[in-house]
């Protein structure tokens, strides 16, 4: 019923599961050849309300960094040939290639996309850029959930899921951890054989397994499992992974995301605790580290601003796509590519003196644009990167006077160190020369930002940045670093002192249309008192803002329908100062 697949392959043991239609009696036959030549019965186990059986055999003794061929057998019937690589031992450092992909969950109008994304996206891939077998270079297969629609329905594994992986699964171990769609049902546990260095009580539900220089960390990010003891056992996981001096690099995958730029509605806080935890580690322990999730049916790539830290969305793999415009929708800052497509993201990871790994997005496209194996997204990050060259503020210059209603800071180039281009430019602006932490101006600004199709940084110079936010007369504090493409930033340049004119020139009120706060700078003395209403269209005042001071005035619309609003600036004389035009969004 489900052809052989693979689970926990190590330096020395491989187990392999099957699914058969009843409990007979099952072996496997394996060797170094396909003579085969050594046999193994296998233990038989009734699946969950069905009568049907899995079957499964743990071979161990095996060598290390060693194929062996295999197929399993009864009485009548003799399944074909397959092959498995095992593991290196730990201390050879050989590189490892992961495929991680996710929510394969069967969309009815694309029932067999799943199959079309192992075989004509993986498979083919490796087919196309790979010499031999491709469990030659192909080490494991992450999966961060949902693997199919409904997890106490039989069917739903067999059908939709092992039968459509099979050219893949029968070749290549699979490590999933739980989605929603899963259920947490008893199925899940008994396909599955994963590391049992869980939490007491809660095996399989979290746990960590280790490949070359690379950690594997597995959690349940679902409801019910979203707990402290969970978070407390990632601690101890994390405590021990900065001493281990073999691992380089910390991958976790949980199913739901912290911010999902295609469907914010499926975030959740504890991704975002997982995520701090994961930023505190890669930091004290100068070891990258990733987060796979999937939930949400696209590909989006982000990075943490001051960690070594990328959080990679690497659905869909089969389930219906949340297209751009279908959902409300939300561009975060730290991600600098969203796709709402199908396909999968490669992992290969060097170790040794100079580890790294390189990241590519290989995309299939959509309903609407079809895609082959196109490389989307690609990232390369070094376990050990030399500082770049400090940036110096070329304007303003120490002691300057600037427009506070706009001035440019203008940057020296950035100097390539690391054969990796410029990738961010980070701004601060702060009241006080030795205190940057609550900055008037905290600007991260990214190389690219592909949202909805369109890169919004395309024309944006990292050299040269508008700054319009500032208050009249007063003296300020600027620094500015770079960071490259690879994750690194250089040190803080030198602080500039500056100062801004007396008094604003024009009246504006921005951000216009708005959200919902929004602020107004008056062009009038400080010592003026004013009163802020805002009128409907139909010119009643909705809301009133008393006793505003110049030369500045922030506030909230909140409590107000979107729509168009007049607002008129009045002294304590009742003379309309002025009267701008707002939209609410």
């Amino acid at each position: 019923m489900v052809k052989p697949y693979l689970q926990n392959v190590t330096h020395e043991s491989a187990s392999v599961f099957w699914q058969t239609l009843n409990c007979g009696s099952w072996e496997i036959e394996w060797g170094y050849t396909i003579n085969l030549g050594n046999q193994k019965n296998a233990h038989a186990e009734n699946l969950h309300s069905s009568s049907a059986c899995i079957q499964h055999v743990h071979l161990d003794s095996l060598l290390p960094n060693t194929k062996y061929y295999y197929q399993v057998t009864n009485n009548l019937e003799t399944s074909g040939k397959y092959s498995f690589v095992t593991a290196s031992l730990p201390s050879a450092e050989t590189k490892t290639t992961i495929v991680a992909m996710s929510d394969m969950q069967q969309d009815n109008a694309n029932p067999n996309k799943f199959y079309d994304v192992v075989n004509n996206g993986v498979l083919n891939y490796f087919q196309s850029n790979f010499n031999g077998t491709f469990n030659e270079h192909l080490n494991m297969v992450l999966i961060p959930g949902d693997l199919v629609d409904d997890g106490d329905h039989h069917e739903d594994w067999v059908s939709h899921f092992f039968n459509q992986g099979s050219n893949l699964f029968s070749y290549v171990p699979l490590y999933p951890v739980l989605g929603n769609h899963e259920r947490d049902s008893p199925l899940y546990f008994q396909y599955f054989e994963l590391p049992s260095n869980g939490s007491l009580g809660y095996e399989e539900h979290w746990w960590y397994k280790d490949r070359s220089n690379v950690r594997i960390i597995g959690m349940d990010s679902n409801g019910g499992y979203r707990i402290q003891e969970q978070l407390v056992w990632l601690d101890s996981v994390l405590v021990a992974t900065q001493e281990d001096t073999l691992i380089d690099f910390v991958f976790l995958q949980l199913h739901h995301p912290h911010h999902s730029e295609l469907w914010p509605t499926g975030n959740t806080d504890f991704t975002g605790d997982v995520i701090e935890k994961m930023e505190a580690f890669s930091t004290s322990s100068g070891k990258p580290s990733i987060h796979f999730y999937g939930h949400t049916h696209g590909y989006s790539r982000g990075q943490s601003r001051d960690h070594h830290h990328l959080m990679v969305n690497v659905a869909s793999g089969g389930g219906n796509i949340d297209y751009w415009d279908e959902y409300f929708q939300q561009d975060y800052p730290e991600h600098i590519i969203s796709q709402d497509e199908y396909g999968f993201v490669l992992l290969e990871v060097e170790a040794g003196q100079d580890p790294y790994f390189v990241l590519k997005r290989i995309s299939l496209g959509n309903e609407i644009e079809e895609k082959q194996n196109t490389l989307e997204d690609s990232i390369k990050v070094k376990r050990y990167s030399n500082v770049l060259t400090t940036p110096t503020l070329f304007s303003p210059l120490y002691g300057d006077t600037v427009d506070p209603e706009g001035f440019f800071i203008d940057i020296s180039d950035f100097e390539n160190q690391n054969n990796s281009e410029h990738g961010a430019t980070h701004i601060q602006i702060s009241e006080d020369e030795f205190d940057f932490t609550n900055s008037i101006v905290d600007y991260w600004i990214q190389y690219k930002n592909l949202y909805k199709g369109v890169d919004t940084q395309e024309n944006t110079d990292l050299h040269r940045l508008e700054i319009k936010t500032l208050i009249p007369a007063k003296t300020y504090y600027c620094k500015v670093r770079f960071r490259d493409q690879s994750l690194n930033w250089s040190n803080w340049s030198s602080i500039v002192s500056f100062h801004t004119t007396n008094q604003y020139k024009n009246w504006t009120l921005f951000p216009n249309p708005t959200h919902g706060e929004f602020r107004i700078n008056i062009p009038l003395n400080s010592n003026e008192t004013l009163n802020v209403q805002i009128h409907d269209q139909n010119g009643q005042i909705v809301k009133e803002f008393l006793n505003v001071q110049p030369p500045v005035m922030t506030e909230s619309l909140k409590g107000l329908r979107k729509g168009n609003y007049l607002v008129k600036i009045v002294n304590l004389n009742g003379e309309v100062k002025n009267t701008l035009k707002l939209t609410l969004i």
